[in-house]
């Protein structure tokens, strides 16, 4: 975090989101510094899978490679404007929103319960977080209106996820987890990824920023407001320091969301390095478990907003338009499914890449 502030505080501050300063940094600079941290953690796992590192040099240098590719993907988003679109851009009207909301939320429901008796029918946790994940999509729909901004329901659906998540995780793999644990190797590497996943979350959502933005106060503001954040509304301590720059708004549900997404990244990442470790001390350095995860780790999630303004500069905002109306519009079901999916996929992917391993492994 100390390394970040200092790179972002050589970018003058009125040079963010399209101001009028210099840029020390440009957009083509910020995107190479993301490939080349890219590159990083694609050429360690390869050369792991040669064998011409070990393991464990391998996953120090995906770390760093994480590390810079997540610099570049901060920098861009600082330096490039937010984009603006009119109603008239949205690809269909927003009275479809109710339908498709209550069409998946519903399907999802239905079909953890199928799912859920077919399958796991000794195992009702998986059919219980399918139900969730579907009131998630369909709750703003079924409660209507300001009411579902302060319904207890909405909490009690942000808050039970990440319980509810922890039990499955602690049920089915706690053993193995606590084991991976022990190694210092996989608990570091796991704790790198667990704060960059953080620190892209709450840059690519607004909610960090290390840029200075037109119309913010020049003074330093400590305020706490009740702001709308993933169906209900939370009391956000906000604190602006401009002369830094540094903007950081906090709340109970983001502390929630961003957690839980970024521990469930950091513990999948724990199990792989641990996966890669084990390779190493029985002097196998084929295997590539979990690879694919390791280089997207940083990569998914949260990020909409940034998926439109790579659109914006790369083909113009006809074709970011549609982009931002069914990912990154708060009031579309998309945006919703896309921070189900990641729950449910990062869950899955923990569950079952460990499914054959057995903590006396070790």
């Amino acid at each position: 975090m100390l390394v970040v502030v200092v790179v972002l505080a050589q970018v003058p501050v009125a040079s963010a989101h399209g101001g009028d300063g210099p840029l020390v940094i440009s957009k083509q600079a910020s995107i190479a510094v993301f490939l080349g941290g890219v590159g990083l953690v694609a050429g360690c796992a390869l050369l792991k899978r040669r064998e011409y590192v070990s393991p464990t040099t391998a996953l120090y240098g995906i770390g760093v490679g994480l590390f810079v590719a997540i610099l570049g993907i901060i920098i861009f988003d600082g330096v490039t404007p937010d984009p603006a679109y009119a109603a008239s851009s949205m690809p269909f009207p927003r009275s479809w929103y109710e339908l498709f909301g209550l069409g998946i939320g519903v399907s999802v429901v239905v079909a953890s319960f199928g799912i859920g008796l077919h399958r796991w029918p000794t195992r009702p946790r998986y059919t219980f977080l399918g139900i969730l994940m579907g009131l998630w999509i369909s709750y703003p729909y079924i409660i209507r209106g300001s009411a579902s901004y302060t319904h207890p329901l909405g909490y009690l659906i942000v808050l039970g996820t990440p319980i509810l998540v922890g039990y499955i995780v602690w049920t089915d793999r706690g053993d193995v987890v606590r084991t991976a644990f022990r190694d210092c190797v996989a608990r570091r590497f796991g704790a790198t990824v667990t704060l960059l996943s953080g620190l892209f979350f709450l840059t690519s959502s607004g909610y960090l920023s290390f840029f200075w933005e037109e119309g913010l106060p020049r003074e330093r503001v400590v305020t706490v407001l009740p702001v709308n954040y993933q169906l209900v509304q939370w009391d956000t301590l906000e604190i602006v320091l401009p002369q830094f720059p540094l903007t950081v708004a906090l709340s109970i549900g983001v502390v929630t969301i961003v957690g839980l997404l970024s521990v469930l990244i950091g513990v999948n990442a724990l199990l792989i390095a641990w996966q890669w470790r084990l390779e190493e001390k029985a002097g196998m350095m084929q295997g590539t478990a979990g690879t694919g995860s390791v280089i997207g780790a940083c990569t998914c999630g949260c990020c909409g907003p940034l998926v439109a303004k790579i659109a914006v500069l790369a083909a113009g905002p006809s074709v970011a338009a549609p982009l931002y109306w069914v990912f990154v519009d708060s009031s579309s079901p998309l945006s919703a499914l896309f921070i189900v999916a990641t729950v449910v996929i990062f869950t899955a992917t923990l569950i079952y890449s460990t499914e054959e391993l057995v903590p006396s492994a070790t």
